[in-house]
């Protein structure tokens, strides 16, 4: 079931009602009944994949915590690793690393007759296999205590707000407020809940969905546009993948508001970054600081030679790339970022004397702008790759990147109206990031005269419902 579709409408507002009047020690029954069938709307059969691998999970942590040898709860952790991560590689990666060694083999005129698996990708299965990833290594190390009851550990695992597309918690986040669903029919909470709701679908069916149109049509003929046409596609697709995932996430936390339960900020301003490395901050935090936590400190961090240190930090952005799908141009794309930041780090001690050369060690202003700017180029050359639909396609995009074409040719395209509405619309983005501070510009609102505040919301509601795209689209990050 998707956010922005009729079903969700009639789905929502009646599972709400449900879960406000069930008693309090039954909500986590009709929670998890309720996140079950949002998931099975898309492929019944694939909730049995889902709750497999919970089950193991589940006494994995039960035993782990009952077993004191090192050896043995090891062995305990392994078999979660291995279930979990074989089960992501069969349905996700296997037929990648089969076709190339196909690949491979027919190049070195070798036979190799392994057949093409054909299994539908179930939806969200990276995020909730790092999720209970996340659940058992964390008791492994003693960072948190399995859960006994067995339903509330499987709503962890099903949340529905969040399943799909994350944020992708931690237990001692997430299961420690489900173990006490208590939450009453706040008007302040729930009106906030709605408002991040309400400020997700602007960003999704209006922004990002919009921008697609463009976007889709650059990059699906990528042999006849030239120059500033992919210049121009691939920041709209820049704008797209923010809007569509943020918006998602703040549908996701406003959703879950409603219910009393609080999920962890995803995106943070991430296009104001002034480098990669605090890009890698704001940027589907829940994501990077899971790599951090579970694949970068492990490998070594920063806390050992340099040689070593770099090659914490490729390998743990290869490996993102990697989760974000079977393709070449995730890994490459994964490869860039890793490279960026240790291009930074190379560079470090020669910033100071190339900032005096250029002249803006004292103009923080123009420095900040340079940055800024900066990094938002660096992070477009890896859209391109994120974006293409395959290894060939990225290359002859990078080719005619580099053709000229005159600004005019944009009209090609897109129709003077659409450019300008597009543009219009990531001012307004840009200009709602720009006044909000720590709370997210629809909530920032609240503190604002009437006179301010309910024209807003009106002409959000009505973007919605008038300039929302006539097709509706799938959440980009659902294949991942």
């Amino acid at each position: 079931m998707l956010f922005n579709s009729y079903e969700f409408l009639v789905f929502f507002p009646l599972a709400v009602m449900m879960y406000f009047l069930t008693p309090v020690k039954w909500r986590w029954l009709l929670l998890l009944t309720a996140s079950c069938y949002f998931y099975m709307c898309w492929k019944p059969e694939y909730i049995v994949l889902m709750m497999f691998p919970s089950l193991i999970d589940y006494y994995v942590a039960l035993k782990m915590r009952a077993t004191p040898e090192q050896n043995k709860r090891k062995k305990y952790l392994w078999f979660s690793l291995v279930t979990n991560l074989g089960l992501l590689f069969t349905f996700k990666y296997f037929n990648f690393f089969n076709e190339s060694l196909r690949a491979l083999f027919e190049a070195l005129n070798l036979s190799y007759a392994v057949p093409v698996v054909n299994l539908l990708l179930p939806v969200g299965i990276s995020f909730y296999t790092f999720q209970t990833l996340s659940y058992t290594i964390d008791v492994y190390r003693g960072a948190v205590e399995p859960e006994r009851h067995l339903g509330k550990f499987a709503l962890f695992i099903t949340f529905f707000p969040q399943l799909v597309a994350g944020p992708i918690e931690r237990s001692r986040n997430l299961l420690s407020q489900l173990q006490n669903l208590r939450a009453r029919f706040e008007a302040e909470r729930i009106t906030d809940g709605l408002r991040l709701m309400l400020w997700g679908f602007f960003k999704k069916v209006v922004i990002a969905d919009r921008l697609a149109a463009t976007v889709n049509l650059v990059y699906n003929s990528p042999a006849e546009y030239h120059g500033v046409q992919i210049v121009l596609a691939t920041v709209f697709f820049a704008f797209q993948i923010f809007c569509d995932f943020s918006g998602y996430s703040d549908i996701a936390i406003g959703a879950a508001k409603i219910f009393g339960v609080n999920l962890m900020k995803n995106f943070d301003k991430p296009y104001s970054a002034r480098s990669i490395s605090e890009f890698w901050k704001r940027w589907h935090i829940s994501l990077s600081t899971w790599f951090k936590d579970y694949v970068y400190i492990p490998l070594g961090g920063n806390r050992t030679i340099k040689w070593r240190w770099y090659y914490n930090l490729f390998i743990t952005f290869l490996i993102s790339g990697l989760w974000h799908g079977a393709n070449w141009t995730f890994i490459i794309w994964g490869a860039l970022h890793g490279i960026y930041l240790i291009f930074a780090i190379i560079s470090r001690p020669y910033k100071d004397t190339l900032l005096q050369l250029l002249g803006l060690s004292k103009r923080p202003f123009a420095l900040k702008a340079l940055q800024v700017l900066t990094t938002f180029a660096l992070v477009n050359l890896g859209w391109l790759f994120f974006r293409a639909n395959n290894l060939s396609d990225a290359l002859l995009l990078l080719h005619n990147l580099f053709v000229l074409a005159p600004l005019a040719s944009v009209f090609e395209f897109i129709t003077p109206g659409a450019l300008a509405l597009n543009l219009l619309l990531i001012a307004i983005l840009e200009l709602a990031h720009y006044v909000e501070k720590e709370t997210p510009f629809i909530l920032s609102l609240t503190r604002k005269p009437a006179l301010i505040r309910w024209p807003a919301y009106v002409a959000v509601t009505l973007a919605i419902l008038y300039l929302s795209s006539s097709s509706g689209h799938q959440f980009i990050y659902f294949q991942f």
